[in-house]
């Protein structure tokens, strides 16, 4: 079953159709010519290809006509520096009607199956990004050469919570072997959308031959020859559809229960489909393709993960709130004000992406000689990578220096304070380098839970002071939250945008607010789980209590990998501007005083329990609550705690709250960041009264 181009239109009315345009090629060696479709959406790199029903119909009909033409083969490429990207995702929120949703699966299915069934031998010729159903139509084809340029290749349906459905499930495994196709499609999906390379690409055998890119459409066409003409046999690997099978699957299960711990109903759809295309029977498979992605595409889990999908893709690079650019001024050098981890990596950030010059400083010259150490340490290791070049690299430590004197930071346009996370001392800080900097000079501090206001409250220039707060790993974690304190003007808050964009990481408006949005939503529900185990609920059940929301890691190995101490003082800072939220937990001041990090220990075989240290200085009450009792009180709490940051206008709107949580924390796409979830379990009206997103916004439309 196919789309007719009037019910395509009809199914999506503002697709950006991708259109499929066929020609026929002369090619030396061959006597017939080629069948050569093309794919081009009519915009450029920056919005790529994708396949909607009249995408799909497009296809399909330039497939008839190169089978028309009795060509010696057909080949699919992209335009330039896109292949495809998978299917219009803006299309599949607004599907509410099951027959549509099913034929949506099943006309993926159909057209790029033709490719597959084709007497004509069928190429794919990927030139570029290839993602979803794009990689699905190019394992569709009999052969692919791929382009040595292309940046994006991967399967990101299980991170958004769907699974590759138009063949994904089947091909690939078939290809290269199950336990590859595991790793593509389960392990680096929920290791954050993690893309292949092109050399990991041809290493699994996912495609035939890479080519160079200045040529590669010409060198594609000679390769394509040579394969009709016999010269070339490709070879393929041979697949094991026994133990290795049953092992590759054993491992999808471990990998998916987790990281989603049953959360994720594309991703343990996957496992299912993996295991039936050890039979490579495609009719069965292609039909089970279709049943779970016609049930799916109507679950509200997906329609939070498209939720999520947008909210990186779209808000995060609209910021809500932030001044126009053009009041933005120039950064031309960078001071850090302290030489620590933190610091350390906020310098290297600092000269790896603004390529301008870095001072750090701090209050002895050992510490200064460590930092700078540790940034050229870490060029050192993107050189050795063959991530920069030797002179990129030098260029890089030649920027980064050290002093102790603050009138190295005079001529900087922007210091970054990240010393010790106290109040008098920051403002100590502030108050010296006012006397280095000149007075458009932005300072910025990377708190992440005091006061940018009071930091400011005493200098000359309150308006230059901005709130700049990282998360931990800095290279890593792409969240900024920009605070803007009671002065700062638009010119200080415009730049620290532009800064943030520089660094290529997302940034949202915040409100000089008590630990402002991660942090603050981070340590409600932590406080929550303390206290269930401070009452006498075992270790165990209170912090594996919210595992059901498939988050990246429990409140207790959150708390060692941020650092006790760390916890704890933010926990104190939020106690004092809301007492009646947030306590502070008398054993975990003992557990920090006692100099521990961690209450788990992991034996050899990754068994679980608590460090007997722990539990003896830990004193617990003797009024246990069970997992669902603490993960409904954890809940409750969050959801309270977000309504109220809304009302104080901590962030513009939930979506703003969302965006924090996935790229501060990582929480989940299919969680939409969390308050789908707290809509769709029904805390939110039971808390608040109300939900908090409109209908059909994170969820199937009624």
């Amino acid at each position: 079953m196919t789309f007719t181009a009037e019910q395509a239109k009809a199914a999506f009315p503002d697709e950006v159709v991708t259109k499929a345009v066929t020609r026929l090629v002369r090619v030396p060696g061959l006597d017939k010519p080629v069948a050569l479709i093309t794919l081009d959406n009519g915009h450029d790199h920056t919005r790529p290809s994708t396949f909607g029903p009249q995408g799909l119909a497009s296809l399909n009909a330039a497939l008839d006509e190169a089978f028309a033409a009795g060509p010696a083969a057909i080949a699919v490429t992209g335009k330039p520096f896109i292949f495809a990207v998978g299917a219009d995702l803006s299309g599949v929120e607004a599907v509410s009607d099951p027959a549509l949703a099913r034929e949506i699966a099943e006309t993926g299915h159909t057209v790029f199956r033709r490719l597959t069934d084709s007497k004509i031998p069928t190429f794919a010729f990927v030139n570029g990004a290839v993602m979803g159903g794009g990689l699905e139509l190019a394992l569709s084809c009999h052969y692919r050469t791929l382009s040595e340029n292309t940046a994006a290749i991967s399967f990101p349906e299980v991170f958004l919570g769907l699974f590759p459905g138009w063949g994904g499930t089947q091909l690939l495994p078939n290809l290269i072997g199950p336990d590859a196709a595991v790793t593509v499609i389960i392990e680096n999906a929920l290791n954050q959308n993690k893309m292949l390379n092109v050399a990991k690409a041809a290493e699994l055998g996912i495609v035939d031959e890479v080519l160079g890119s200045a040529d590669f459409l010409e060198q594609s066409l000679a390769w394509l020859a040579n394969v009709v003409n016999g010269e070339v046999t490709v070879q393929r690997r041979e697949i094991d559809r026994g133990e290795a099978w049953d092992n590759a699957i054993a491992r999808a299960r471990s990998i998916v229960d987790g990281k989603t711990h049953g959360a994720s109903p594309g991703a343990a759809k996957a496992v299912e489909l993996l295991e039936l295309a050890r039979n490579n029977d495609l009719d069965a498979g292609y039909a089970a393709e279709t049943d779970a992605l016609a049930e799916l595409l109507l679950d509200d889990t997906l329609r939070a993960g498209l939720y999520s999908f947008n909210l990186v893709n779209k808000r995060a690079k609209r910021p809500a709130g932030a001044p126009d650019k053009s009041l933005a001024r120039k950064v031309g050098k960078v001071g850090v004000v302290g030489a620590g981890l933190m610091a350390s990596q906020l310098a290297l950030l600092f000269v790896r992406r603004l390529k301008v010059p870095v001072v750090l400083t701090d209050v002895d010259q050992a510490r200064i000689d460590k930092g700078v150490s540790y940034v050229h340490g870490e060029v050192d290791k993107l050189q050795a990578k063959l991530r920069i070049s030797p002179d990129e690299a030098n260029r890089l430590k030649a920027l980064v220096s050290g002093s102790l004197d603050k009138a190295a930071f005079a001529d900087a346009d922007f210091v970054i304070e990240a010393v010790f996370e106290e109040m008098g001392v920051k403002q100590q800080v502030f108050g010296e380098l006012e006397s280095y900097v000149s007075p458009e000079a932005i300072l910025a501090t990377n708190t992440s839970s005091l006061s940018v206001s009071e930091m400011a409250s005493k200098l000359q220039h309150p308006e230059r002071v901005v709130g700049f707060h990282f998360f931990n790993p800095v290279a890593v974690l792409p969240l900024l939250e920009i605070v803007r304190g009671e002065k700062t003007d638009d010119a200080s808050l415009a730049t620290a945008f532009a800064l943030g964009k520089q660094l290529k990481k997302s940034s949202v408006l915040v409100k000089d607010a008590p630990a402002f949005v991660v942090n603050r939503l981070l340590l409600r529900f932590l406080g929550e789980v303390l206290t269930a185990i401070d009452e006498g609920t075992p270790f165990d059940v209170a912090d594996h209590a919210l595992d059901p929301l498939g988050l990246p890691m429990s409140p207790l190995v959150l708390t060692q990998l941020v650092g006790p101490a760390i916890a704890l003082h933010v926990g104190e800072t939020l106690h004092a501007a809301f007492p009646d939220r947030f306590g502070v937990s008398e054993n975990l001041k003992r557990f920090v005083d006692s100099g521990k990090t961690a209450v788990w220990q992991w034996d050899s075989s990754g068994k679980q329990t608590v460090d007997p240290e722990v539990a003896a200085l830990w004193q617990q009450g003797d009024k246990p609550s069970t997992a669902e009792e603490v993960r409904e009180r954890a809940l409750s709490a969050i959801a309270e705690e977000i309504r109220i940051m809304l009302d104080e206008g901590v962030v513009a709107e939930a979506q703003d709250i969302d965006l924090c949580l996935i790229l501060g924390a990582g929480w989940p796409f299919w969680l939409g960041g969390i308050t789908p979830y707290l809509d769709r379990t029904g805390i939110s009206t039971k808390v608040n009264g109300k939900p908090f997103l409109a209908p059909g916004v994170a969820s199937v439309p009624a």
